[in-house]
């Protein structure tokens, strides 16, 4: 009796992957670009800390939603100019008081010291693309009392921007997102008083892991830096200044850890400066600061704490 063998079934035919095709992009909806004037601002993060020295303590206590006072008291040594190497130093204290107004569309800010400055800044939105910006200082000193407007209008895809300050300072800026990722921009400056003028270029990169920016004057100055996101809490940055002029060269690098209760941040540079400053939240309205810095070619050292109270 014959066997009955089945039928091999078919080989089934695989179709090749479908080829993944590049993402288009609309160059009718970039997204808005930051202004020229902050495109190193995460580098600036963990590269400029707010260092001090000696003791501070500053309390803040709202009295509404809009409406907050402030006093500061600051302990320590300050710097004086000198023509030796060393660093001369005399032992400074002073008091501050400040008043602030914030609205979601006006923002004042003023500061009283005992030493005679007075500080104010302010930043209204005139329209929802139009922004005033404004900051001015006032001291007993000659000819060291300074003001500053400038009009921020914000675009679709780019940013400019208009300066006018005392001394017959005029300035102007220009950003354009050329891609997702990609902005361009430009800048002028005329200071009438000193009779000098500069122009500058700047390009900045920006992903959700790193940000690089590149920044060249006609003043000589050249700078690079580059922001690398480590995870969530952690960032690593880097900078490059050169004056191709004077032919000052720095190279720095910093971090910027964040923790749950504290915030570290670091750097150390080319010249052998170190620095350190650690933000502890203890409560909260209630903030602990640690500010070091070591310089070991001029063998200046600095310590400072703090204490912040009120948010």
């Amino acid at each position: 009796m014959a066997t009955l063998v089945p039928p091999s079934p078919a080989t089934a035919v695989i179709p090749p992957a479908a080829a993944v095709e590049p993402q288009k992009v609309d160059y009718l909806n970039l997204p808005c670009p930051i202004p020229y004037e902050e495109i190193h601002r995460e580098a600036l993060m963990s590269l400029k800390p707010e260092l001090f020295e000696g003791m501070r303590f500053d309390f803040t206590k709202g009295l509404n939603q809009n409406f907050s006072l402030s006093h500061s008291v600051m302990m320590g040594p300050t710097e004086i100019p000198s023509q030796s190497s060393e660093t001369i130093k005399i032992p400074t204290a002073h008091y501050e008081f400040g008043a602030n107004f914030i609205d979601p569309k006006l923002m004042l800010f003023g500061r009283v010291m005992t030493d005679g400055r007075v500080n104010a800044r302010l930043k209204c939105d005139l329209t929802d693309n139009l922004t005033l910006k404004g900051n001015a200082q006032l001291t007993n000193e000659p000819h060291m009392s300074h003001g500053m407007f400038n009009f921020d209008y914000k675009g679709s895809d780019y940013r400019t921007q208009f300066q006018l300050g005392n001394g017959a300072l005029f300035g102007a800026s220009y950003i354009q997102s050329v891609t997702p990722h990609l902005s361009l921009g430009g800048e002028v400056f005329w200071a009438g008083q000193h009779r000098k003028s500069g122009i500058g270029y700047a390009a900045r990169y920006n992903t959700d892991r790193m940000v690089a920016t590149g920044q060249v004057a006609s003043t000589g100055m050249v700078a690079l830096s580059y922001v690398q996101k480590v995870s969530e809490k952690v960032s690593l940055a880097s900078d490059f200044m050169y004056n191709y002029m004077s032919r000052d060269v720095t190279a720095s690098f910093g971090y910027d850890y964040i923790l749950r209760q504290c915030r570290l941040r670091g750097k150390i540079d080319s010249n052998g400066v170190v620095a350190a400053l650690l933000e502890e939240r203890f409560n909260m309205g209630l903030n602990f600061l640690l500010s070091a810095e070591i310089d070991h070619q001029k063998k200046d050292y600095k310590f400072g704490f703090g204490l912040t109270v009120g948010e």
